[in-house]
């Protein structure tokens, strides 16, 4: 029997890029959203920890299926084996991306 395959996800959320491991990614059930199920993390057998593994990891705890907008999605794909999940900053130029973020971080734009 075939290995269940493995997603890389890639989305923002409040400013920052996501990436992270998956076993199964659909449409889901609730209309704009995709569903992501079987997060998979790597596991404290050594003495080195990646810190920003373990802060995406926090935050994923206790979680069975996580939806993520539609128009945060930046892309899936389906790997071999799993890397390193991670929260970075989105960069910025002089060129915007397509979806653009929906929340400012900052307050940029509020008065």
């Amino acid at each position: 029997m075939a290995a269940k395959p493995l997603y890389r996800i890639s989305f923002l959320n409040q400013g920052k890029v996501y990436e992270m491991y998956a076993r199964g990614v659909s449409q889901g059930g609730m209309f704009g959203f995709v569903e992501v199920d079987g997060m998979e993390f790597g596991k404290r057998t050594s003495l080195v920890v990646d810190p920003g593994e373990e802060k995406i990891k926090s935050e994923f705890s206790g979680v069975r299926r996580t939806y993520i907008p539609l128009h945060c999605v930046l892309r899936i794909d389906e790997v071999e084996k799993r890397g390193v999940s991670k929260i970075s900053t989105a960069e910025e130029g002089n060129v915007t991306q397509f979806p653009a973020p929906v929340y400012a971080p900052g307050g940029a734009g509020s008065d």
